[in-house]
């Protein structure tokens, strides 16, 4: 086994914590985008039961990307898949940089990706609006799953980690852990304190919060060209 192939297994122990963090950190961004669907789940504040659901079904569509995504990515590739790996961690690196720019309101360049999504969010929508309002623990997890692929940048950049997974399970627990993630702030936001929610919509917070995805973006990015050069 190749000595850099080595050194891209061992980092991937990292992986899951990384996605983690990216998760926690962009977690404001998260209310933002999803917090409609605490309306659609029946008031300002929902059933605890109701919320869990939603965001279990959320975590179950993650999943299911991460690991498409990681599937194609193997698929397509081939045998040429351990080649690529330097390339897909530098890429995967760069979009944490990008999301880091976009929380910190600096440079929203996602908003194009945010918008490409829009194609495939137009075929899932009218299925969100003939479910109806999510009045039980099934109907909020199908609900979950459906706003799973509600077009966003931070998504975006977790799945791009899922890219430089070895294999479809991977590729769904590492879009899992980065789900996890999010999981404190939405239920916190959701259901404890909406004044926590807009806390966590701070412009300070979200600042800070890009700046430490700006720098875990830089430094996934520095762990490839370390990785090169010992080879």
């Amino acid at each position: 086994m190749s000595v850099d192939l080595i050194g891209y297994i061992s980092s991937d122990i990292s992986l899951l914590g990384s996605l983690f963090v990216v998760g926690l950190m962009g977690s404001g961004h998260c209310i933002g985008m999803c917090g409609g669907i605490v309306a659609a789940l029946g008031s300002n504040r929902p059933s605890l039961q109701l919320l869990i659901g939603y965001n279990l079904g959320r975590l179950l569509s993650y999943s299911i990307a991460g690991a498409m995504a990681a599937a194609l990515v193997i698929g397509v590739a081939g045998e040429r898949y351990q080649q690529l790996i330097p390339i897909l961690r530098t890429v995967a690196g760069t979009m944490i940089v990008l999301m880091g720019l976009y929380i910190a309101g600096w440079w929203r360049v996602l908003t194009r990706l945010e918008q490409a999504g829009q194609l495939i969010w137009r075929r899932i929508q009218p299925l969100l609006l003939r479910l109806g309002k999510p009045d039980s623990a099934t109907k909020a997890v199908a609900a979950g799953m459906l706003w799973g692929w509600l077009p966003c940048g931070l998504v975006y950049s977790a799945l791009s980690q899922a890219l430089v997974s070895h294999s479809a399970v991977a590729g769904a627990l590492s879009m899992l852990a980065f789900g996890l993630g999010t999981l404190p702030a939405m239920l916190a936001g959701g259901w404890f304190s909406a004044r926590l929610a807009r806390w966590l919509q701070s412009i300070a917070l979200r600042r800070l919060m890009g700046i430490c995805l700006v720098a875990l973006g830089l430094f996934m990015i520095w762990q490839v060209q370390q990785v090169g050069h010992h080879h």
